[in-house]
């Protein structure tokens, strides 16, 4: 066709495609529809007289509806169109499938978006969603700070000196920070939803060890408020002791006290995330102002009470004389110190709990959580410097304690000397009360009001209750929903535009009232700090792990990390593990492991696209290429089975015997030749996930590949060339018999024959399988006969039958479970026989095969004949000969019989039967036709029999029904039976008369029959090297 040039004034609007108003093509292709379905709800028709601009095509530009999995309120939900779509002929009648993530009632031409809008006019309010600073910065802040900070920071100080102490605050944080840089590039790999921990690392590492995490990490939340509320409560019940107040005594007040304070915590919550937030930045606020009062106290003059109590402002030699470690106590070591420390620094993950109630996580996670590291990391050192600029270490506490004229100063030990004071007393006896060494309250003696402190001291507890109060349902929630754990889903229920876990809120109440009432969590503390590590190691780990497979869909728009530095975090993360408790570590291990082998041995049935999975194949394909180098051996030969099965589930015992021949130890293929044309449905029929799902079901494993192909024989031979990967391909190809050869079509018989020609020519060992019963057990629809299946029980035409696969329209396929049938190959077959007859030498594979068999348990006590054929006076000679050949071959069997009589001539009824069994192939040579005619007619009938072909096959004919006879005498109640397969030789033996062989060889035997033959090169070996 000859195109307009540009100066014709011819547009490329005049290619635009003509769409009449509504109206199908004479094809059955009605493009209006595509375009309601793939555009933006707009087609050309609809757009009535406007002019059209563009070139209108069913290609649509990018936009985000093709890639999201949900929809935006107010508007109709776009699609892309299939690739059948774009570039199949219009005319074709065939429904093309919707994208795969089309939904069911998006597909009813519209009607469901706009029954949709009419029942709900007004878009649904927006639930309350928080940004970086209120939803994660300031919630990760006030779950670091806690008790540790006024309480132990200053002792700490004391003991190991400020320059030590900035080095445990420092590493600590850089565990944490490591850890906040892991969190943040996995938070911005993709739309981050509600689940927060169990989330992040579920998605990365796959259910199994997100699963595990998961589960302890929300309970170690539930557990860690009654920890923080048991604190709150010992403060408050101090308190009242000091005032003289005591309901009952201090155990039971503690109890009294907690109960009530979770119990308006648990309001908090379920209130709302906005209620919850709100009490969260007054606690903020409080912090804040307790702060705002120790510094402020740190720079006032002190008081001469103060100066007792061993605060005299900032001083040069103070500081100097604290900078040093003053070790003391059992406690009193580095990695002492850094146990206490390091729960402290916790925390991070507060604000990636509560993922789902973020506006924007992807930039919410990083920012808040790194900025929340960075200022608690500050206030931490800024504390460590001031307290120990101010305090000295030990004082009395006394008034009188000053420096007499009369004392000389060489006398007086410790630094406050120098401001007139002499502790040297109390401190040459260790009875100093007073001091960062001895007085954990230092910071509230220092502060500018006391009150202020004990107020932060409340604050720090109370948020980092309430922090996990909401992380542990959330997390909890999420892991419900996934169905990884039996009897845990009933909590899963949302409610509210939040959809607010409320059940889970109740049990984590209930947890954390349990362990209230305990009163006592010295023991448990441990294991929650252990807990908490675990999450933040694998984390580390899943950042390293995503990084290090390389898998293209890794790709976080948050830059700032490396993977050496997250494995670095990980490997730290163990070892405080054990630093802090290694008791608490060994148990927190081994639930994450029992979780995780409950996971493994349930394989849930999801697909995250994790990083294991990147691994997996990563590791295959690097095994796979690393093969090339090494060079093939006899001693390393496996049966790498090419199967024929069509779909897996139509031959059972085809797939049953075959696995137990590979099971655990070589490759399995089943192969499925689809014939047609290669439309969608088609396509879908050879590829579909259902004959995976049947094999994992059945717990074969085996690969499955399927073809489309307008002919049987072409289709195999795809398979036998193409199949496998490098040196993991198919080398033995099995098939079932084709009973049905004489009532089939010739062509077909000659097709199969033409199949084990093509298996020969590529080298390829055969193996033919017949058992009594039929080997096909597919059943075609009454209402509709596929014409593939309406020729016989095994016939090899691998049409798959349209009722095997369910499939549908949307974005998920329905696959009904298909039936698992029975078969003889897995059944215990006791202590029967399996009768080899090697007549041939193969290359040895008709002897291995059986000893395969014989190492599973089902056919572990059956007995293993071999047959040879022989000569009557040399017997006993050839027995010797051949037992001492299968001897060296070490595959224990014992037993040979040698067999003289398959050289006799066979029953003269049986020599009728074949006869009939071939005559209706036999090609007319009458005399008085033309004899060129007759060889024309064998060209173009190539499975047609002549006398010549009888009389030169005729000794190898003879043999085969001989042979009948010897399997109906001797192998007539064995469990198996193995047989050296005749080979016809191409050109010169018919197609037909080969099938006559193989029919009449392995007819009217009760036992499965296989005959094998291999390729003529060895398989098996006597040598060790």
């Amino acid at each position: 066709m000859e195109l307009p040039v540009a100066n014709d004034g011819i547009h490329l609007s005049a290619y635009r495609p003509k769409v009449s108003n509504g109206k199908t093509t004479p094809g059955g292709f009605d493009e209006t529809g595509y375009y309601n379905c793939y555009g933006d709800g707009n087609s050309i028709t609809t757009r009535g007289s406007l002019p059209l601009t563009g070139y209108e095509t069913l290609d649509a530009p990018p936009h985000y509806d093709f890639y999201a999995n949900t929809e935006v309120w107010g508007r109709r939900r776009r699609f892309r169109p299939s690739l059948f779509q774009l570039h199949a002929n219009p005319e074709d009648d065939t429904r093309p499938p919707m994208y795969e993530e089309t939904t069911a009632g998006q597909m009813e031409g519209g009607e469901s978006s706009e029954d949709d809008g009419d029942e709900q006019k007004e878009p649904p309010a927006e639930p309350t969603r928080f940004g970086w600073v209120q939803g994660v910065m300031i919630r990760c802040m006030l779950n670091i700070w806690g008790v540790i900070l006024y309480l132990r920071l200053p002792w700490i100080t004391a003991q190991a000196g400020i320059g030590l102490t900035w080095v445990i605050i420092i590493l600590s944080s850089c565990i944490t920070g490591i850890t906040g840089l892991s969190t943040s590039a996995i938070a911005t790999n993709g739309k981050v939803k509600g689940g927060g921990t169990y989330f992040l690392i579920s998605r990365s590492l796959g259910p199994e060890l997100g699963g595990s995490i998961g589960l302890i990490f929300a309970f170690a939340n539930a557990v860690a408020v009654a920890m923080h509320t048991v604190g709150f409560a010992e403060t408050v019940t101090d308190l009242m002791r000091e005032h003289g107040a005591v309901m009952v005594d201090r155990t039971n007040d503690i109890r009294i006290i907690g109960i009530i304070t979770v119990t308006c915590l648990l309001g908090i919550s379920m209130a709302g995330m906005a209620w919850e937030s709100k009490a969260q930045v007054l606690f903020f606020l409080v912090i804040m102002v307790s702060f705002a009062s120790y510094i402020v106290g740190t720079i006032i003059p002190a008081s001469p009470e103060k100066q007792s109590k061993g605060f005299f402002s900032y001083k040069a030699d103070i500081f100097a004389n604290n900078f040093v470690p003053g070790w003391r106590g059992p406690e009193g070591s580095f990695f002492g110190m850094f146990s206490i420390f390091f729960p402290s620094a916790t925390g991070i993950l507060a604000g990636a709990n509560i993922s789902g109630d973020l506006k924007n996580p992807t930039v919410a996670i990083p920012r808040g959580t790194l900025m929340a590291i960075f200022w608690t990391t500050f206030s931490y050192l800024i504390i460590s410097a001031t307290i120990g600029s101010c305090v000295v270490r030990d004082a009395s506490g006394v008034l009188n304690d000053t420096l007499s004229a009369s004392t000389p100063i060489q006398d007086c030990v410790g630094v406050a000397c120098g401001y007139g004071w002499d502790f040297t007393e109390c401190i040459n006896n260790r009875t100093c009360t007073y001091g960062i060494s001895n007085y954990y309250q230092s910071m509230s003696m220092v502060s500018a009001f006391a009150p202020l402190i004990t107020a932060g001291i409340f604050g720090a507890t109370l948020s980092s209750a309430l922090a996990c109060l909401v992380s542990a349902p959330k997390v909890f929630q999420c892991l419900c929903k996934d169905n990884l754990y039996p009897l845990i889903g009933f909590f899963g229920k949302g409610y509210g535009q939040n959809h607010e876990p409320l059940r889970a809120y109740l049990l984590t109440y209930i947890i954390a009232a349990c362990f209230i009432l305990i009163a006592e969590l010295n023991t448990i503390a441990p294991i929650i700090s252990n807990f908490f590590l675990c999450s933040y190691s694998l984390i580390n780990f899943s950042c390293f792990h995503a990084s290090i497979t390389n898998s293209p869909g890794w790709r976080p728009s948050f830059r700032y990390y490396s993977k050496w530095l997250s494995l670095l975090g990980a490997v730290c993360c163990v070892v405080i593990m054990f630093l802090l408790t290694w008791w608490a570590a060994l148990i927190a291990f081994g639930v994450v492991l029992f979780l995780l082998g409950y996971t493994l041995y349930k394989k849930p049935a999801v697909n995250w696209g994790s990083s294991v999975q990147a691994s997996s194949y990563n590791l295959a394909l690097n095994q796979c290429v690393g093969l090339n180098h090494v060079e093939d051996h006899v001693k390393n030969y496996r049966p790498q089975c090419l199967v024929l099965t069509g779909p897996p589930s139509s031959r059972p015992a085809l797939v049953d015997l075959v696995n137990c021949f590979t099971k655990g130890l070589s490759l399995m293929m089943c192969g499925n030749v689809v014939i047609g044309g290669r439309s969608p449905s088609v396509v879908e029929r050879a590829s579909g996930d259902s004959h995976i799902n049947w094999l994992n079901q059945r717990k074969v494993k085996s690969f499955y590949r399927g073809v489309v192909t307008a002919e049987l024989q072409s289709g195999v031979n795809m398979l036998l060339q193409g199949a496998g990967l490098g040196r993991i391909k198919p080398n033995v190809l099995l098939l079932g018999f084709k009973k049905d050869w004489r009532s089939d079509t010739a062509q077909a018989a000659h097709n199969y024959i033409g199949i084990l020609h093509d298996a020969f020519d590529l080298q390829y060992g055969v193996c033919v399988l017949r058992i009594r019963e039929g080997l096909d057990v597919s059943r075609p629809p009454q209402s509709h006969v596929n014409p593939a299946f309406d020729r016989g029980t095994e016939n090899l035409n691998n049409i798959s039958p349209p009722s095997s696969i369910q499939t549908s329209v949307t974005s998920s396929v329905s696959i009904e479970p298909q039936p698992q049938p029975s078969t003889v190959f897995q059944k215990k077959q006791g202590k029967k026989t399996i009768d080899v007859y090697w007549l041939s030498d193969d290359g040895g594979l008709t002897l291995l095969l059986p000893y395969l068999l014989t190492r599973r348990k089902r056919w572990a006590r059956c007995k293993v004949r071999v047959f040879v054929g022989g000569e009557t006076d040399k017997k006993e000679e050839q027995k010797e000969e051949v037992l001492s050949l299968i001897k060296k071959f070490r595959l224990g069997f014992h037993e040979v019989e040698v067999l003289p009589d398959i050289y006799q001539t066979p029953q003269t009824g049986n020599v009728s039967q074949f006869e009939n069994m071939v005559s209706g192939f036999r090609l007319d040579t009458n005399p008085k036709q033309d004899s060129d005619s007759g060889t024309t007619r064998q060209q173009e009938e190539p499975w047609m029999i002549t006398d010549q072909d009888l009389e030169r096959n005729k000794a190898k004919s003879l043999r085969q029904i001989r042979l009948n006879e010897v399997l109906q005498d001797y192998s007539r109640d064995a469990a198996m039976i193995f047989i050296t397969m005749p080979v016809g030789r191409r050109g010169m033996c018919p197609s037909t008369l080969y099938l006559a062989w193989l029919d009449f060889l392995s007819r009217d035997l009760r036992p499965p029959v296989l005959m094998v033959r291999g390729n003529q090169e060895n398989v098996l070996t006597f040598y060790c090297q």
